[in-house]
């Protein structure tokens, strides 16, 4: 069961007054409350805020969770719950979604499309099959890859020809 501290609206029509109570989160606004803990009253100057501190720190530390507006009201009457219980406040902020376009490029960054098949192309090719004059990997068709293996051979006789 999810224990809010909020308010439940009393008094009459456009003359409004509230209950500062503990109550189940499903509850609705004027249902039934488990504790009333004190009460706060717009219409006077100044403001009239009566809060039981001794209780709210016990719901508090049950794991009550104060609304905003009751977070408010407990600064201004000065009853802040026990050192111990968490902040009222204090709510975990949500992660931003990534949009598809974001991951996509964050994807994109990790492993660049371009380097990656020609890496597996580089480490999968047998030395015996690798041709002796340098070729990139870049941008190798088969048509070109098999001249450059014919050439090879041709390129290596004409050098020791040349060497005699």
């Amino acid at each position: 069961m999810a224990v809010r501290i909020r308010l439940s609206r009393v008094g009459a029509t456009k003359r409004p007054s509230y209950r500062v109570v503990a109550i189940d989160s499903r509850r609705p606004r004027d249902g039934r409350a488990l504790e009333i803990l004190g009460f706060y009253d717009p219409l006077t100057k100044p403001a009239t805020v009566q809060i039981n501190a001794d209780r709210l720190a016990a719901w508090v530390s049950k794991g009550a969770l104060p609304s905003d507006t009751v977070a408010k009201l407990i600064k201004i009457n000065g009853s802040a719950p026990s050192a111990d219980a968490p902040p009222a406040a204090e709510r975990p902020t949500p992660k931003p979604k990534r949009s598809r376009k974001a991951t996509a490029a964050a994807q994109a960054k990790e492993t660049p499309a371009a380097e990656a098949p020609a890496a597996e192309a580089a480490q999968d090719a047998p030395a015996e099959e690798a041709p002796a004059a340098e070729v990139t990997t870049e941008e190798v068709t088969t048509e070109e890859a098999a001249a450059a293996s014919e050439a090879a051979p041709a390129a290596e006789a004409v050098a020791e020809e040349a060497t005699e």
